[in-house]
């Protein structure tokens, strides 16, 4: 099977990156990965993988070179750094990023890789979390160019359940920008809500199911609120870092373009504030504690 499917590269192997490279295995591509901490990718070699040293190494054979990275700062390290992905691309090759990056860096490091290589990007950020990476049920909003992006739809049909080409480089991350805004507002505001039920004397724990299918219903309320009700913080499915890196993003975007956006700018301090506790690496089900009255 594998002999009709294009070769495929992937860095990234973190709490995203891994379920998605285990279904990319399963539906027969032939992958390399490589990850900043090697041992992460052993699963993956035990199914078949080939890891290699350095991003550069991942254009050796590859056609499609995909990144899920935590940050703008990491993705520009492993394209334009020391052994990044710039020194062995070739045109031809096409750059998937997962990660959620900044649009206005986003669209600056695609014009400057595609000027010294010939390799296109098209960012792809999603949104479903940790089960919609397992279950290939992801949201996928891509910039890039049309022909860019139906090149990879087959790919990219075995990670998520839809995938919108939202317009050019760029415009996929402004998408996934919008998303978050709206993910940890929800978040935020689902702990003041247990929060408020539990001092009022309500059993918090009924919150999800009593609201589910009214207008207040969500997918972060579904799965946030029994979790904060009940005081069950893992396994992490995401990370308060992550939200707060991507509310800033929403922060500086919104200064660029001269939007107004007051509630993202609050959700950014309260969530700085609960990350700032020793809160960073933990999952946003935690904020809940920020509403609590602390334990005697």
């Amino acid at each position: 099977m594998s002999g009709s499917l294009p070769a495929v590269a992937f860095a990234g192997i973190g709490l995203m990156g891994l379920p998605m490279t285990r279904r990319l295995l399963a539906a027969g591509y032939p992958l390399t990965v490589w990850n900043r901490s090697p041992d992460k990718c052993q699963p993956l070699l035990d199914a078949g993988a080939r890891a290699v040293n350095s991003p550069a190494q991942l254009c050796d054979d590859a056609e499609i070179i995909m990144l899920c990275l935590a940050d703008t700062s990491v993705v520009r390290e492993v394209v334009f750094g020391p052994g990044g992905i710039v020194e062995n691309a070739r045109p031809g090759q096409l750059l998937v990023d997962f990660s959620s990056l900044e649009p206005s860096a986003t669209r600056q490091m695609a014009a400057e890789l595609e000027q010294r290589t010939g390799m296109r990007w098209v960012d792809a950020p999603v949104s479903g979390g940790t089960p919609g990476a397992e279950n290939g049920t992801l949201a996928i909003m891509a910039g890039g160019r049309v022909e860019d992006i139906e090149r990879v739809r087959p790919l990219l049909d075995n990670l998520g359940q839809r995938l919108t080409r939202m317009g050019d480089v760029g415009a996929g991350q402004v998408t996934k920008v919008c998303n978050q805004m709206i993910v940890a507002c929800n978040a935020l505001v689902i702990a003041e809500v247990v929060a408020l039920a539990e001092k009022s004397g309500v059993d918090a724990t009924l919150i999800a199911s009593a609201l589910a299918g009214g207008f207040a219903d969500s997918k972060p309320l579904q799965i946030l609120a029994p979790q904060m009700a009940s005081s069950e913080f893992e396994p992490i499915k995401w990370h308060v870092r992550t939200l707060l890196k991507d509310l800033d993003t929403a922060v500086k975007l919104s200064r660029e373009t001269a939007s107004s956006t007051p509630a993202t700018g609050l959700a950014a301090q309260l969530m700085r504030l609960h990350a700032s506790q020793g809160n960073a690496a933990r999952d946003p089900s935690t904020l809940i504690e920020m509403y609590r009255e602390p334990k005697a």
